[in-house]
């Protein structure tokens, strides 16, 4: 009787040694909770979770380099961190926004890029002002995903001093919508003030970027050589004029209404503002300023679609 009792314990033992070398060689299962280093992966193969917090890179096109020039305003300019003139009215933070623009008559323009997008948007100052008559309205509509430039004009501010009046300014609207569409534009809003706005619908309308909307601020029909009229008819896209009776005794006001009556646009409103201001002044120092500003902000955003 004892012979089959120890062949059984035999078996018995063999089947334990059996199962625990099968159980050595096996894969245990993960558990979500460990860490899973790099380390331990395969070479050449990274972590998803990596893969998936990678920030593709949105765009490179590289920067306009800074080139050196006589600025028109040398008191009011100064350098910023990447070698481009700059008014110093342009808060410190907002400097290296700054780059610098060539105009087909080879002028070098200071101007401010704001924001990033294919929608962009020219905010063109008035002659005697300087960059930063756009500046907040441009801040606000970077802030909402516009892609905004600012150029100074020629003999304006830290831009080049050439000594020349008012012949060729609508090539720096030019200079300004090329750029934008350099770093990636495919349609525009134009807004100027004063002459700013006459050359901006001229250059708008020569420009291969679709115009989707237009504010004029005191502009005049024609500003020295430079004729409004007949690009205005061209624009069909949703126009905003704005004006002040007691502006240059109320000659602005004749110019545009011009303008407002040759639009070419069906949806177009004419805006009589009582504060008496010319141009941006308008909105920065009249009675009602925050409110027009706000109407003008509110028009990009809602006619930009």
């Amino acid at each position: 009787m004892n012979v089959p009792f120890k062949g059984i314990k035999m078996i018995f033992v063999l089947l334990i040694l059996l199962v625990t070398i099968t159980g050595c060689s096996a894969k245990m299962p993960v558990s979500s909770n460990e860490d899973h280093s790099s380390t331990n992966l395969p070479q050449n193969t990274s972590p998803t979770i990596e893969t998936r917090n990678e920030t593709p890179e949105v765009t490179n096109i590289p920067s306009n380099p800074p080139v050196e020039y006589d600025p028109a305003w040398p008191d009011r300019t100064v350098k910023s961190s990447n070698g481009h003139l700059v008014n110093s009215c342009v808060p410190d933070e907002l400097r290296d926004k700054a780059t610098t623009l060539t105009t087909s008559d080879g002028v070098y323009l200071s101007a401010l890029v704001l924001g990033s997008g294919d929608k962009g948007v020219l905010l063109a100052h008035e002659q005697g002002y300087n960059i930063c008559s756009f500046l907040d309205m441009g801040n606000e509509l970077a802030e909402s995903g516009y892609l905004v430039v600012i150029p100074e004009y020629r003999n304006h501010g830290a831009s080049q001093d050439i000594q020349e009046d008012i012949q060729h300014i609508d090539r720096d609207a030019d200079a300004a919508l090329s750029e934008l569409k350099r770093l990636g534009a495919k349609k525009v809003f134009l807004a100027g003030a004063s002459c700013g706005g006459s050359t901006a619908i001229i250059a708008g309308v020569r420009q291969e970027l679709p115009i989707e909307g237009l504010i004029i601020l005191s502009s005049p029909a024609q500003c020295g050589p430079h004729d409004a009229i007949p690009s205005v008819k061209k624009i069909k896209a949703p126009s905003l004029f704005v004006f002040s009776p007691g502006d240059y005794g109320g000659s602005i006001e004749k110019e545009v209404r011009k303008l407002y009556q040759a639009s070419g646009a069906t949806d177009k409103e004419l805006i009589v503002d009582e504060s008496g201001y010319h141009g941006t002044d308008m909105y920065h120092k009249g009675e009602h300023g925050d409110a027009l500003k706000s109407k003008l902000i509110d028009f990009v955003k809602k006619k930009f679609n």
